[in-house]
Order: C-alpha cells, then structure tokens, then sequence
C-alpha cells in the first residue's frame, strides 16, 4: 500500500506543495484537484483536513504521516510522532489587543481558539485571566467588546492592524511540523523511512 499523507487544507496546503515540488516528487495531481478531498498519486495517497484533525488521522492510524502547524500539536498534545519542522508555515503566537487600549481594574477576558496555550502562557505570568474560546476571526473579539485581548497566530500582522489590533507580547514560534503514526512506522518502515529521510534533506535539522 501506498504511503498515507494527511495535509493541513488552506495556506500550509499551498507552501507544502512547493516545497514537495523541490523534492522531485510528481505532485501532478495535487495541482489539479479542485474541490476533492483525496487523491492518488503515482507513489503516495493524499487526503486534505483541517489542522486539528490531521492530528486525529494521524493519531488513529488513517493517515501514516502528517503536515501539521506546530501551534496545533502544542495545543492539543496528540500521541503521534513529532519528528521535524519544515521550511514553511512559520508564524508566532501573539497577545493583541485595540491599540491605546486601557486595560479594566478587573479579571482579563482574552479570547483564543487556543485556549491551552493562552492559559499556559498566563499561568507562566502569574495572572488568573477568564479565557473565551473562538473557532475563528478571534480579531473581533476586542473590537465588539466581548474580550479585553487576544492570543492567536500571526504570520505578517496584517490582519491585525487592518482590524485596530496591536501585538503586546510575542511568546511563540512555529513552523510546519512532519509527524507520523506510531505504528506505521513500525509496519511501514520500509515505505515510510526513505521519504521521511526526503523530508528532512529539504527542511530544516532544528526547530
């Protein structure tokens, strides 16, 4: 059986296919997919997910390896196999807020869709803050009024300073991360250790 790769839908999806192009790999068929949500090449199976869920694949054993952010596996810590960060998706995690804004005389109400992260990095401080979780467009959170600040991922800032938002603290950095199954890599050695050894020659050896 071919090998099983879960990608990250959206824009880690597009810097994967550029740098799996630089590989040497016929990547043909990634182009052209339109709305499909898998597909075949000559020496691989692709499947496309969001983030989080590529996790879950990988984890479960559907998918034997896996292009994930490292934000997501720091977030919700799944079993897999961590192995090495790529060349591309690099952002940082961010604390912002409305510029000039005056913080209240009462409990902080940050706004994340990484709620883990947020509490680890208050914990860290010192500082009991009430976290609200969002699935998205966390920008609007300060600027409705239902959060004094918040924590999300900030790859150039321009979504932020088009929204009145400004970076307070920065605290982390990521990049695209391989991660594969377990098992797999036991049951697929073969398979799976020469392209994981491809990976690495195009990535980078630290994170």
């Amino acid at each position: 059986m071919k090998p099983v790769i879960a990608l990250t839908k959206g824009r880690l999806e597009k810097q994967f296919l550029a740098f799996f192009q630089e590989l040497n790999y016929d990547i043909e068929p990634l182009f052209n997919k339109g709305r499909k949500l898998q597909v075949e090449t000559e020496q691989f199976s692709f499947f496309f997910a969001k983030g989080a869920d590529v996790t879950t694949y990988v984890e479960n054993g559907i998918a034997d390896l896996g292009i994930v952010g490292g934000d997501i596996l720091i977030e919700h810590q799944p079993d897999v196999y961590n192995l090495f960060p790529l060349p591309f998706g690099k952002c940082r995690m961010a604390l912002a807020t409305k510029a000039n804004y005056q913080w209240p005389n009462r409990k902080k109400r940050i706004a994340s869709t990484f709620t883990n992260i947020t509490k680890e990095y208050f914990r860290n401080k010192g500082e009991s803050v009430d976290i609200i979780k969002l699935e998205g467009s966390v920008e609007l959170a300060p600027i409705l009024g239902l959060a004094d600040a918040i924590v999300d991922i900030v790859e150039t800032g321009t979504t932020l300073k088009e929204n009145g938002l400004v970076i307070e603290d920065e605290f982390l950095s990521f990049s695209a991360r391989l991660i594969a199954n377990r098992s797999s890599l036991k049951i697929k050695r073969d398979q799976l250790v020469p392209v994981i050894e491809s990976f690495k020659k195009g990535g980078v050896k630290e994170a």
